[in-house]
């Protein structure tokens, strides 16, 4: 791969082709061919106007200087022409999704009167100042069913709650306008999540309760440790990758920008998701693939496979989700974004997450067959346009096989809790497929794996045709070409001549 920009070009920059064979001596001082450092058609420390790699014309052949801007010594995978050629199509691309951006841009998130129901409740920090031992029975911690009997799961616990010890938390709030303030919080032995003396946690303020209660610990605070996890994750990247896992870090962090800055608070502000998706995603995709792997004619085409897998899969999800009457409404958490903001279309905020979630796994394809092409192709340069995709479409499906297997389980193990609901409640495959909770995600896998696969093809195909079209041999055939020179000459196919 290249550097980000190269010597020549200002979009597109293919990536040099080493020579194949050993370099003879021209019989020239002072004309060394062309190194993998140097931009093809660039001279290097020459002066007679000779281009480096080029060898002079002798005296009685034709004398005049060459004009074109070609070499024989290293040389691009594509032509200036067709280099031109992606330029008009991705210039449009990327200026309309600015474009989209620049319309649609939110501005923040809009306000709203918080409701104190679940994510939409007003938190502080707070520490655990103090922990002492008692008596469940004494503070009332908890009450047997009015049955008396322990035959419920709620009895039992109950009953175990009165006979065992409670730990009564004296916490003190560290942030907002009740610093300084304490309260105390009672935790039964059976309670999920057990409080520790210094722990530092997360309090909710309901303003509109008694005093007394106001305040209450909801979570525990995990920043040291995630921020932790997050410094270990940065430096492995930076030291396994180097420069292109530094630019990989910026590009995440870029593409979180884009997903907090802009595509949720549109969606908040009423802008349609599918749109607001779409330009998102775009945007994602553009910084980010040209920030890892370079502004080259080979990133062009994985961007051009990944924008046609892209629209593929924006299709598929929003005839499936329409035909299934998906409503998008199925949890809490969408329940209570429908109920702050009915006006969201909850469905077509499903298909945005739908191609949002597809768009990662989609770069990783298109990258890695336009870079099997491409290495195909500099391995042997005579190979044709199917020759190339024969050969990179085998490691396609190698590719195809994995990718997909990843997704079906990154999902099932998202969903793992639910599955094992429906486990115990004996449910047949045909009902549990047709509950609209699972219904969701076999949407989603199904047509961001049909994305994935038709990638595969479509990149493969594209990235044969660019890095076969307009061989450097071609272009030095025609009536105007000259005569061959004198001393070994490099042509399209890697052969040469001797004088």
């Amino acid at each position: 791969m290249g550097p980000l920009i190269s010597c020549d070009d200002l979009l597109v920059t293919p990536s040099l082709q080493p020579p194949t064979e050993p370099t003879e001596n021209h019989g020239h001082n002072g004309h060394p061919h062309a190194s993998p450092g140097q931009c093809a058609g660039h001279p290097s420390g020459h002066s007679d106007g000779h281009p480096a790699g080029h060898s002079p014309a002798p005296p009685s052949g034709h004398s005049h200087g060459h004009g074109h801007g070609h070499s024989h010594g290293p040389a691009a995978p594509v032509s200036k022409h067709l280099r031109k050629v992606i330029a008009a199509v991705l210039i449009p691309f990327a200026a309309a999704v600015f474009i989209g951006m620049v319309v649609l841009w939110p501005g923040g998130a809009p306000a709203h009167e918080r409701t104190g129901v679940g994510f939409d409740r007003q938190t502080q920090q707070g520490v655990v100042a103090a922990l002492e031992q008692v008596d469940c029975k004494s503070v009332n911690a908890s009450q047997v069913p009015a049955t008396g009997t322990p035959s419920t799961p709620e009895g039992r616990g109950a009953q175990a709650a009165q006979t065992g010890e409670c730990k009564k938390a004296t916490v003190e709030i560290t942030t907002g306008p009740d610093k300084g303030r304490t309260f105390v919080e009672i935790v039964q032995p059976g309670a999920p999540r057990q409080l520790e003396d210094g722990q530092e946690v997360v309090v909710a303020y309901a303003p509109d309760a008694p005093r007394d209660l106001q305040y209450s610990v909801i979570d525990v605070n995990r920043k040291l440790p995630m921020a932790l996890l997050a410094g270990i994750f940065a430096v492995a990247v930076v030291l396994v990758g180097r420069m292109r896992g530094l630019f990989a870090l910026i590009a995440l962090v870029v593409s979180f920008g884009v997903l907090t800055l802009f595509i949720l608070p549109a969606i908040l502000q009423g802008s349609n998701p599918l749109v607001v998706a779409v330009v998102g995603a775009s945007a994602i995709m553009l910084i980010a693939l040209y920030m890892c792997h370079g502004l080259t004619a080979r990133t062009s085409v994985a961007v051009l496979g990944t924008l046609v897998s892209l629209l593929l899969i924006g299709l598929l999800g929003a005839v499936f989700i329409d035909w299934a009457f998906l409503s998008g409404n199925t949890d809490d958490n969408t329940g209570l974004i429908h109920g702050l903001y009915p006006d969201i279309d909850m469905s077509g905020l499903l298909l945005a997450g739908v191609i949002i979630g597809s768009l990662g796994v989609l770069d990783d394809v298109t990258v890695t067959q336009t870079s099997a092409v491409w290495e195909l192709h500099q391995a042997d340069p005579s190979m044709g346009p199917r020759a190339l995709y024969r050969a990179a479409i085998r490691i396609g499906r190698d590719h195809i096989a994995s990718v997909v297997n990843t997704l079906v389980l990154a999902y099932a193990g998202a969903a793992l809790p639910l599955l094992l609901l429906f486990s115990i409640a004996n449910s047949s495959m045909g009902s549990v497929a047709n509950s609209e909770l699972v219904a969701v995600e076999i949407v989603r896998t199904l047509v961001g794996s049909i994305g994935l696969v038709a990638s595969v093809p479509v990149t493969t195909a594209l990235a044969a045709l660019v890095v076969s079209a307009d061989r450097p041999g071609s272009q030095a055939a025609g009536p105007a070409a000259a005569p061959a020179p004198a001393g070994p000459v490099r042509s399209g196919r890697g052969r040469r001549r001797k004088r």
